[in-house]
């Protein structure tokens, strides 16, 4: 006789995460209570004014000068940072040396410090008047109270992002191709170009993406070093802050929505190029 075999009926795992539809839900609620109701104030705040009046007051002069000083610095001190954020995750990841959990450690710093103490001690050390200021002084170089001084608080603000991004992927990058690349007769810059960077290009784009973000917002360490002067080292954020003073909430809110439209555009633009990285990476 054939041998009867009986069926178990399937019994899928439980599992500890709640169902999709559950964490869908607490999602989408906690998506709008945090970002999209209070964005949706801002707009709505903001066409209170009306077109015409919308676009006077994201045009004038001063708005003007302060979305490019912000949009400005903010992409300078982000190109920067992925280049140092790069070498530092290097030298972390590949070289043992002595105190290097100390400058890994480092590099936390501007998460963890008030960005008020920030801006007031890179302007005590950038002023003429400090210890890294005074040596530029002779020079003609002023740091502190320029545009020059906001990209150097933005630099040190935005470093770690690209730093803690870049660093898991190197750490987790195969050695052996590089063996096999070297064998067959790479040189080392042949070695990065061809083979290690384009593993790390993504995670080197996020990073730039997150530094570019945080800058663009950033104030507290901003507004010590910047001089705050109109139409020359006056920041968005600061003058945002000065309608909110001034009661003029719809102006504050054009200039917000403004600064929104057009870092979420460059962002978009950011991540289109991160998923082009990655999907050449690949391919390959």
């Amino acid at each position: 006789m054939p041998e009867t075999i009986s069926r178990i009926p399937f019994k899928p795992q439980p599992s500890v995460i709640p169902g999709f539809g559950i964490t869908l839900g607490i999602t989408v609620l906690w998506l709008s209570l945090i970002v999209l109701i209070p964005l949706s104030g801002l707009f709505l705040k903001s066409a209170t004014l009306g077109w015409e009046a919308f676009w006077t007051g994201i045009s004038s002069p001063r708005v003007v000068a302060a979305l490019k000083l912000s949009f400005g610095t903010a992409l300078v001190a982000a190109a920067v940072n992925a280049v140092l954020g790069l070498i530092v995750a290097w030298v972390l990841v590949r070289y043992d040396f002595p105190g290097r959990r100390i400058v890994d450690a480092l590099v936390d710093i501007p998460f963890a410090l008030p960005t008020a103490i920030a801006g007031i001690a890179l302007t005590t050390l950038w002023a003429e008047n400090g210890w890294l200021g005074s040596l530029l002084a002779p020079l003609g170089i002023k740091v502190a109270f320029t545009p020059l001084g906001i990209v150097v608080a933005l630099i040190f603000i935005g470093l770690p992002f690209v730093v803690r991004t870049v660093q898991p992927v190197l750490q987790d990058f195969d050695r052996e191709v590089e063996d096999a690349a070297e064998s067959l007769g790479a040189g080392p810059w042949q070695v990065f170009t061809k083979v290690i960077w384009p593993s790390i290009l993504p995670a080197t784009l996020t990073g730039f993406a997150l530094a570019f973000a945080r800058a663009l917002g950033e104030y507290g360490s901003v507004i010590f070093i910047a001089g705050n002067l109109p139409l020359k080292s006056e920041i968005a954020p600061l003058l945002i802050v000065i309608k909110l003073e001034e009661f003029a909430y719809a102006q504050a809110t054009a200039i917000a929505v403004a600064m929104l439209v057009a870092s979420f555009l460059l962002l978009l633009a950011i991540n289109a190029l991160q998923r082009w990285a990655e999907r050449r990476e690949r391919r390959r």
